[in-house]
This record gives structure tokens, sequence and C-alpha cells, in this order.
């Protein structure tokens, strides 16, 4: 996932004020609190992310390019794959641009597995929450919005993010590939609930914390991952679920975890009925939206790639574009004769 699920100057975004670094949130909780005696607890460690040694980030590619691209995708319908350089410019950082900090996700069965995860994880989410809701669809998710209605219609945006900034955007239809981080799942009864109350509820049951709310934001904004204080809360209460006592987790895919069947149906439905595929500030690292690359290449549908940064499928893209998303994206509004948002 990215931040975008979970996982600067990233992939393809500018950047708005700053939000939460959601992507610290699912950090890895194997490092041990710096306070506490012992070995370290937790899960599996994966290989950090961070930017690509050697990746020729600031590229722009020249205007005639940038054109060719629109004529491909020009009154055709079109599935558009986006990934955390859309939301760079709502200030929510990315796992690979050029600015990104290395970490180490979180797997899910390090999430279900250990407590200190699950503990680490909600103490997280709950310092940097009311911060992350502040953020906005940034001006790469509206001018892909005005885009939907000028230039080419959208089979749906299948979105790598978990920040629901595309359907606030306007964006329609939207698939949240990798969840939304304003949902709450049980892992056991399935059942959904609101992060918001979530939130609220945690706040009661951490009193202390809560009292240090805006400080300890401040804190865990500026240290590097596993050295914050809110990192050493290894007292953080959590609740279970109201209905069946079953462990809650946000209604986002982890690391080492499958998006849900229905949801990747859908995705795969609409490159379907597209006649190409559009893909935005995604370095495609993860198989999750690589596949749709592919597949779309099995259909022989054309595939264009803009990203700030190599990706993963730059072999198999049409059209390879390179440069800051809504630089592009304002190009191509104004030359479908469409108000810039």
């Amino acid at each position: 996932m990215t931040s975008s699920a979970t996982p600067a100057a990233a992939e393809g975004g500018g950047r708005a004020g700053p939000a939460a670094d959601v992507g610290r949130w699912f950090a890895t909780a194997t490092r041990k609190p710096l306070d506490a005696p012992g070995p370290a607890r937790g899960g599996p460690r994966r290989q950090a992310w961070g930017p690509m040694e050697g990746a020729d980030y600031g590229r722009r590619s020249p205007a005639d390019e940038v054109d060719a691209a629109l004529a491909l995708l020009r009154d055709r319908p079109v599935a558009v794959l986006t990934g955390a350089g859309m939301s760079t410019g709502s200030g929510l950082p990315d796992y690979r641009g050029r600015e990104a900090v290395p970490r180490s996700p979180m797997t899910y069965q390090e999430f279900i597995g250990h407590d200190l995860a699950r503990r680490r994880y909600w103490a997280r989410s709950t310092v940097g929450w009311e911060q992350f809701r502040r953020a906005r669809p940034g001006p790469a998710h509206r001018l892909l919005a005005a885009l939907h209605a000028t230039a080419f219609p959208n089979t749906a945006v299948i979105t790598q993010n978990v920040d629901g900034l595309h359907a606030a955007a306007g964006s329609d239809p939207v698939v949240d590939l990798h969840g939304r981080l304003d949902r709450v799942r049980c892992q056991q009864c399935d059942a959904l609930s609101s992060r918001t109350a979530l939130h609220q509820r945690m706040l009661s049951m951490n009193p202390q914390l809560a009292a240090r709310l805006p400080e300890l934001a401040a804190e865990a904004a500026q240290a590097p991952d596993g050295d914050a204080e809110v990192d050493r809360t290894s007292s953080f209460r959590y609740p279970p679920c109201p209905l069946c006592g079953g462990i809650l987790k946000p209604d986002v895919v982890f690391f080492g975890e499958s998006a849900r069947r229905e949801v990747v149906g859908a995705a795969f439905a609409a490159l379907e009925a597209a006649d190409a595929l559009l893909v935005l500030g995604s370095s495609l690292t993860v198989q999750s939206g690589l596949r749709f690359v592919r597949a779309a290449r099995r259909q022989d549908q054309p595939v264009v790639i803009l990203n700030d940064g190599p990706t993963r499928a730059d072999a198999e893209a049409t059209l390879r574009l390179h440069g800051r998303l809504e630089e592009v994206l304002a190009r191509w509004v104004h030359a479908a004769g469409a108000p810039l948002p």
C-alpha cells in the first residue's frame, strides 16, 4: 500500500502545506522502543523503502511529447491508475520520491500478530489523524477531474492511495484499490466503522496522550522512524471491535495482504471497458499496480506513464512522460479548452 496506502519533489506531484506523513504510521515496529529493555519485538523486517539510488529525478519531457500523449488519449475511454505522487501536492509524502524518508513498511502479519505493532500504529495514527484529515485535493487531483469532462472520459480512477482525495476532487468513479484510511474494519466480523469515531474513543482511553497531542504531533513530524516519543508509548491503549471483540485495523491493504477481491474485480472491469491506460504518479514498484500495465499491454491497449523518476514499467509504456503532474495535466486541460480549476 501507499499514502499514499502506506507508502517531496516526489512521484510527479508538487507540495502544499504539510499534512501527516502517513507512511510513518505504517513503519515497522521491529525496532525496539528506546526506553524498553530486552531485544526488539515484532514481525520480520522488510527492506527499507526510499528514493531510488541513481534515479534521474527532475526531468521534463518536451512539449511535443506531452502533446502527443494527449492526442493518443483524446476522445477515448481511459482507465487511470494513480499512485502517491498524486497526493504530494496535498502534503502527503510518498515512498519512492527523491525526498522520501526511507522506512521499512509494517506487514499485515506484524500488525495482526504483535500487540506492540498495533500499539505503535494506533499511537502514531492518533497523533497524526487530525493533521491527516486536513489534507485537501491538490492541483493534480483537480486537474485530472477536469480532464474527465473535456479531454477523455474515464472508466475509473484506480488509485493506490488511501486518502480519498480523488473523490473529494470530483473524479467518478473511483476504485480505492488499497482501501481508505477514514474507515476501520474488524478482522473477525468484517464490520466497517468510522476512523473519526475511533479517534475520539482512543483519545478518551489515553488522556495523557490527548493532553499533549499538538506537542507530540510536532515531534513525530521531525523525528526519524522509531525515535519519536510516541513510538515509546508502549502503554498506549486501543479498543477491540465493539461488536465481536476482534482486532480493529484500518481499512487499507498492508504489505503482505491482498486487496479485496471485489475491489480488484472492479478495477479490472474498468480496464476492460477502456481503450487506454494512463498511469500518474506511481513508480509501479509493487505488483498491485504493475499488473494493470501488463494487463493493458496484453489487451493491446496503449499505456501512457507520467512520473518523476523511474518506474518498473518504463519498458512497457507506449509513451513515457517525465515531469511534474500538475504541469503536464494543466497543459492538457488548456489544450482541451477547459478552464483551469
